[in-house]
């Protein structure tokens, strides 16, 4: 029997498409499509009608579909909204971290846990929601718990990528690095016995519980290359040669320059870092300089804007400048200290250690005048020790003040990727965090040297190309109408994707 489509007014003045067969003179309606009030929603039912006839009969239209006419219109009370989906950020992604050749490491789980640190950074757990959610991908939890012990074993690997990104992207030949230390708290007051979960100085304010530090080594742009947990008592001087020597002997490096924060330099360190033929460029404590010496740099800058002075000191050749703008700035803060000081002696108010107050004996307590002087001579002055010395003051200077890029860096991981506070427990799962943490900030780092714009504005940028998801009842396949990609955006996507743009 031969299956027919057939027409008929409603009484609602509707046009109903039916299959119908004709047998013995009698009209058997088969199936009944639907009803439409218009044109383009009748063309949307006759096409239905024909692919029911092809399923039923097995046999195809003697009509070719090319010269078939289709309309991409959905029949509204036909249809389904079934939720919006974000696959063009997701897409975006999974391309940069080819650049990266992440995809090498075979592990999309990892992968996909690093595209929600960046997008929208939760716990691991819900994170697997927003997955389901946001790109219709699914894990089970158990899928998580079996992978994510495994995720330290891939550091090496991760590393290595990177480097070679750098070397790529940033032509980084290991001549100069910058090193930094920042600490990450826990969301609980109780540290481990074994673990590295330890009280210690807290850069995030959190005295009273329990944080690991992570010793962070980037490029000149920021980009970071490599990095090492500590526990979290660890002193961050004692980070600095360990993280340095281990990067430099992973890659066979013969001369490599270091640059890092007065914290880092002591005459151990000094000595480590002459002996594994480190050069080195470290903040200096000028305060901590004797006296004459302090006189002598003093006088010599004589409050001249830019300029420097280069000294042989114990720990090496000593260059200091002299800035106007941080004359101002210490100048400010010196005498509002001050001002403090006198008012607790004037209130006879001194609870507590002080700067500018003395104790003689036990009980006296006084202004301190001599450290007062001493903090006037170097109003406007930075230090600077190093063992280049055949490189010009400028260079040594300007190298130095990269290091805000390296601040930078933590200020990312930590605002936009949500970095802190910690929540796991075991060690293995807390090297897991930071590495997915690691992976989103090279990501991250690179979407923001490449366009100029912050992480929170390209991610919002990307996240508002979204795709509405409709179900069409009648075929019951799911159709998915993408926003118009505007040409801010398609710039955007041809800068970070040269080699993909949008067709």
């Amino acid at each position: 029997m031969v299956d027919h489509i057939r027409t008929v007014k409603t009484s609602s003045g509707a046009t109903a498409v039916q299959i119908v067969r004709y047998e013995k003179n009698k009209t058997i309606i088969v199936s009944h499509i639907g009803s439409a009030h218009t044109k383009d929603a009748l063309t949307v039912l006759k096409e239905e009608a024909v692919k029911q006839i092809e399923k039923n009969s097995m046999q195809k239209s003697l009509f070719p579909k090319e010269n078939q006419k289709t309309s991409p219109i959905l029949v509204v009370n036909k249809s389904e909204y079934l939720g919006v989906r974000y696959t063009f950020i997701y897409d975006i992604l999974v391309q940069i971290f080819r650049l990266f050749d992440f995809h090498k490491l075979k592990n999309k789980i990892l992968l996909d846990l690093v595209s929600m640190r960046i997008i929208h950074p939760v716990s691991k757990l819900e994170s697997l929601d927003y997955l389901s959610e946001m790109f219709g991908i699914k894990y089970k939890k158990s899928s998580l718990y079996q992978a994510i012990t495994l995720f330290p074993n891939l550091k090496t690997a991760v590393e290595q990528y990177t480097v070679s990104f750098a070397r790529e992207h940033y032509h980084f030949d290991f001549s100069i690095v910058f090193y930094d230390v920042t600490t990450l708290y826990f969301e609980t007051f109780k540290e481990d016995e074994e673990s590295f979960r330890k009280p210690g100085f807290s850069k995030d304010n959190k005295a009273n519980q329990p944080q690991i530090i992570i010793g962070l080594i980037v490029t000149k742009e920021g980009f970071p290359v490599s990095y090492e947990v500590f526990a979290g008592n660890t002193f961050e001087g004692k980070t600095f040669i360990p993280t340095i020597v281990k990067f430099k002997n992973e890659y066979d490096v013969k001369n490599l320059t270091v640059v890092a924060d007065a914290a880092m330099i002591s005459f151990p360190n000094v000595q480590s870092l002459i002996a594994d033929n480190l050069s080195y460029i470290v903040g200096a404590r000028t305060a901590s300089l004797k006296l004459d010496q302090i006189r002598k740099i003093s006088q010599t800058l004589n409050t001249v804007d830019e300029a420097s002075i280069r000294i042989e000191t114990e720990r090496g050749l000593l260059v200091c400048d002299f800035s106007l703008k941080r004359y101002a700035k210490d100048k400010r803060e010196m005498n509002k200290q001050i001002a403090k000081a006198e008012k607790l002696l004037q209130d006879n108010n001194v609870l507590k250690r002080t700067k500018f107050i003395k104790t003689d004996g036990k009980t006296t307590q006084s202004l301190n005048l001599d450290l007062i002087d001493k903090t006037r001579l170097l109003l406007g002055i930075k230090g600077y020790y190093t063992n280049l010395t055949d490189e010009s003051d400028e260079t040594i200077i300007s190298q130095y003040h990269n290091l805000w890029h390296i601040e930078q860096a933590f200020r990312i991981a930590k605002s936009d990727l949500a970095m802190r506070p910690i929540y796991h427990f075991k060690k293995q799962t807390i090297e897991a965090h930071i590495l997915i943490c690691f992976m989103a900030l090279a990501v991250c780092k690179y979407m923001e040297i490449k366009t100029g714009k912050s992480t929170k504005k390209i991610i919002k940028l990307l996240k508002s190309i979204t795709e509405a998801r409709v179900k069409n009842l009648l075929t019951n396949e799911e159709i998915i109408m993408r926003m118009k990609i505007t040409e801010e955006i398609k710039q955007l996507w041809k800068t970070l994707l040269p080699t993909n743009l949008p067709h």
